[in-house]
């Protein structure tokens, strides 16, 4: 399994990054590589995916949700990888958000992408793009989905 961890600080309220982080999917418009994301249900979402010209599908399960804390997932399918993004109150006007992601690369590409950094690259871009998105929209989110999905086990 790989790691990646970035983070990018937003010059909105720690309200507002969450907010718009639940709306999934919006993520195509920030995320390369990402072309569709249907929510499901409140906990499940379908991802269709094409990075380096490797086509992918894949389901997603929401495994932890903390309004303006934290959403974690894992892939019940496909690839295996799982992730937490965290937002954590720099002020009342500036929010860090963190992804951290697990994955597994599959085939040789994918594997030869991870060793040279691309797959770090790639989520510090797209948490740039993310920045530049809720900025651009005068920290006004696309929607919010405000409930909370407790961690297995609790």
């Amino acid at each position: 399994m790989s790691t990646v961890t970035e983070f990018v600080d937003v010059n909105v309220p720690v309200r507002t990054a969450y907010n718009q982080w639940t709306q999934f999917e919006e993520f195509p418009r920030f995320m390369e590589g990402v072309s569709e994301i249907r929510q499901l249900d409140d906990t499940h979402t379908h991802w269709k995916t094409e990075i380096a010209g490797i086509k992918r599908e894949f389901d997603a399960e929401i495994t932890e949700q903390l309004p303006d804390e934290r959403v974690a997932w894992h892939a019940t399918d496909g690839e295996k990888q799982a992730g937490v993004v965290t937002f954590h109150r720099i002020d009342d006007m500036h929010t860090r958000v963190t992804v951290q992601m697990d994955f597994d690369p599959q085939g040789f590409i994918e594997t030869a992408g991870d060793k040279l950094g691309v797959i770090d690259r790639r989520v510090k871009s797209d948490l740039h793009r993310f920045k530049e998105f809720i900025e651009s929209r005068g920290g006004i989110e696309t929607g919010a989905w405000r409930g909370q999905v407790d961690r297995p086990g609790i």
